[in-house]
């Protein structure tokens, strides 16, 4: 049975996020903590060592593979901040035309530093993320 390795926990977003090494980083990491969470209304957590997320949600896949996640969340890493949208939305890939210089993964966004995007549209991009995911998970 697969288990899943990120919950949310206890730990401290501020230690985490003191912990980042490289400062711009670590500055721009407090940035993405301030827009999320004024954006969201919802209070930062920690999800799993290295995912700072906002809210929460329950899914379940017809295969029955069934869990919670943040509805949108960030991570600081070491190469790039990876930043946690909703994907399967149409509209998503509309915002991230606009959004400034990023890559895109599998269920990720990946930027260098907040910088060399636009902020109006990452607060578009919570926004349209939350939206998607409350309507298409109602019950949480």
């Amino acid at each position: 049975m697969y288990k899943l390795k990120t919950k949310e926990t206890d730990n401290s977003v501020i230690e985490f996020i003191e912990s980042v090494e490289n400062p711009k980083k670590r500055e721009d990491a407090y940035q993405l903590l301030d827009i999320f969470t004024e954006t969201t209304g919802y209070k930062a957590k920690m999800w799993g060592l290295s995912i700072i997320g906002f809210g929460a949600y329950h899914y379940k896949y017809v295969s029955g593979h069934e869990g919670d996640a943040p509805l949108v969340g960030f991570s600081p890493r070491k190469a790039k901040i990876s930043l946690y949208f909703a994907t399967g939305d149409a509209e998503r890939e509309d915002l991230l035309r606009d959004f400034g210089k990023h890559t895109t993964g599998k269920s990720c966004v990946y930027i260098n530093k907040v910088a060399d995007i636009d902020t109006d549209v990452l607060k578009a991009l919570i926004n349209q993320s939350i939206r998607f995911l409350k309507e298409t998970y109602p019950d949480h």
